[in-house]
């Protein structure tokens, strides 16, 4: 036999010996030759892998019945998030609930509307639009921002709110900017409460408070304002909801519904409490700068280094630019109070990569060239409107307007019992709606039933229609005591008295 076949045939012969056995045991026929002795170690070795090779398919196919007994989606099954079933707006599910067909032969007065620019009567100022086009104009703004804002524009805000602090200094490093006052809000609570905690809000108040913790799981807790001392808060009242899991006390000044503009000493009440069990304030002051003649606003952190404030502004209201969603967070927390929570603020931002950065470039110019004059006619503007319905509707019977001291808005009370036809103020708003055309807000969608709201940013000639439509309607449905009741009521007080 050739050399060179023999190798191969004593070659191939070893290999199927090293693969089916160790050394130690002795080859099958005595003519067989005497192999190549092979190395046990890697035998061993090889072995051991093809073992674990082994374990490891029967997890695999233990993995793979295991997954196939479980159920299969048999179509798209896709949920909404928990936290978008629990996001509600109150306005938005009362009104669309009303059973609405206007007057066709009276032309619509939505008094509901509380955007200033709907009417068209109450115009941005040109040296707020003359400041947007430069900022747009000079190609500075097109990109992204801090995600608190070009540093300009918060050291314009920082400047603009300055009245907010006794000294008159804030850091341009204390303000946020937000997407409109309602984000600076959103951006407040969750940076303060967590889950199962609570926040103090006013009743009648802002529905949006309530929208924006619901979903978070942060409960609501509402302090009642009370209209016969001009919604002044019901301290006791007040007090009596706090407990540990209590996270801030929300004050809103000037009020949304109410027209409230809490004075020097009421703050400083609020302010006490808030000492007593270390809770910190959310400011909403965006009205700050809607208040009537003889009216005067103080910010709350204007009176006070003990207790840090969150205050919440922006261009909405007084600029008269809701769509430009322009708002701010300043933080006042002269005794580093707030720490952690501040980081929490900051780290909000991030979820929106910041603000719109044109309305940013243009701030400076916003806040500093827009003359005092312009306020001051818008301010006449709503005053006027204001002591205008005031009269009018003061004279109808049922109706109880509270006169309002600043913000856009009159809360009128109804006394429901004297118009039987209606149920609940929701129903007679309805139907002053189907039968006069014009639309106010009910109490219910500021948790005070009893009332309705109006705006007062509509035409004068408007509002003037508008509450003579009301006393219409109001004289319509109003009835009167009976004498039978009058006699009935007479003859208990007489056994009474005996």
């Amino acid at each position: 036999m050739p050399s060179s076949v023999a190798n191969e045939s004593q070659f191939r012969y070893q290999s199927s010996r090293s693969r089916a056995s160790c050394p130690s045991r002795s080859p099958s026929g005595p003519e067989s030759p005497t192999p190549v002795t092979p190395n046990c170690d890697v035998v061993d070795l090889a072995l051991a892998e093809l073992q674990l090779q082994s374990q490891e398919i029967r997890k695999q196919q233990e993995l793979v019945a295991t997954t196939s007994s479980s159920p299969k989606r048999s179509g798209w099954q896709i949920k909404s998030s928990k936290l978008s079933l629990n996001t509600h707006n109150r306005i938005r599910n009362i009104v669309e609930s009303l059973k609405i067909k206007p007057n066709p032969e009276k032309p619509m007065i939505p008094l509901s509307i509380g955007d200033p620019t709907t009417f068209g009567n109450l115009k941005a100022a040109d040296e707020t639009m003359k400041a947007v086009l430069h900022s747009l104009e000079s190609g500075k703004f097109n990109g992204y921002a801090s995600t608190m804002g070009h540093e300009v524009a918060r050291k314009a805000v920082a400047k603009y709110s300055a009245h907010q602090r006794s000294d008159g200094e804030i850091d341009p490093n204390e303000v946020v900017l937000c997407s409109g006052c309602s984000s600076a809000l959103e951006y407040c609570i969750l940076a303060l409460a967590d889950r199962g905690q609570n926040v103090l809000v006013p009743r009648p108040g802002f529905c949006l408070y309530y929208t924006l913790a619901e979903g978070m799981d942060i409960e609501v807790r509402y302090y009642d304002l009370l209209p016969d001392q001009q919604w002044r808060a019901d301290l006791v009242q007040l007090e009596s909801l706090i407990d540990e899991n209590t996270a801030a006390l929300l004050i809103n000044n000037p009020s949304n519904p109410c027209g409230s503009v809490f004075d020097e000493q009421h703050l400083r009440e609020l302010i006490a409490i808030c000492e007593r069990h270390y809770l910190p304030i959310i400011a909403d002051e965006i009205y700050e700068h809607f208040v009537f003649p003889g009216s005067k606003h103080l910010a709350v952190s204007s009176l006070t280094t003990e207790v840090p404030v969150l205050s919440c502004g922006g261009l909405t209201k007084r600029f008269l630019v809701p769509g430009w969603r322009m708002g701010w967070i300043i933080v006042h927390d002269r005794k580093n109070r707030l720490r952690d929570a501040i980081v929490g603020l900051k780290n909000m931002c991030g979820r929106i990569l910041g603000s719109n950065t044109i309305i940013q470039g243009a701030l400076p110019d916003i806040l500093t060239k827009t003359p005092q004059s312009y306020f001051d006619g818008v301010i006449d503007v709503l005053h006027s409107n204001a002591e205008l319905a005031y009269k009018m509707l003061k004279q109808v019977r049922g109706l109880d307007p509270v006169m309002p001291h600043g913000a856009m808005y009159m809360m009128i009370g109804v006394s429901i019992e004297r118009f039987p036809a209606f149920k609940d103020d929701t129903h007679f708003v309805q139907e002053l709606v189907n039968e006069q055309s014009v639309f106010c807000l009910p109490g219910s969608c500021f948790e005070y039933p009893g009332y309705v709201r109006i705006v007062l940013t509509v035409p004068g000639a408007m509002i003037e229609e508008a509450c003579s439509r009301i006393a219409e309607f109001c004289d319509r449905h109003y009835k009167k005591e009976s004498r039978n009741f009058i006699e009935h009521e007479l003859l208990d007080c007489d056994d009474l008295a005996f």
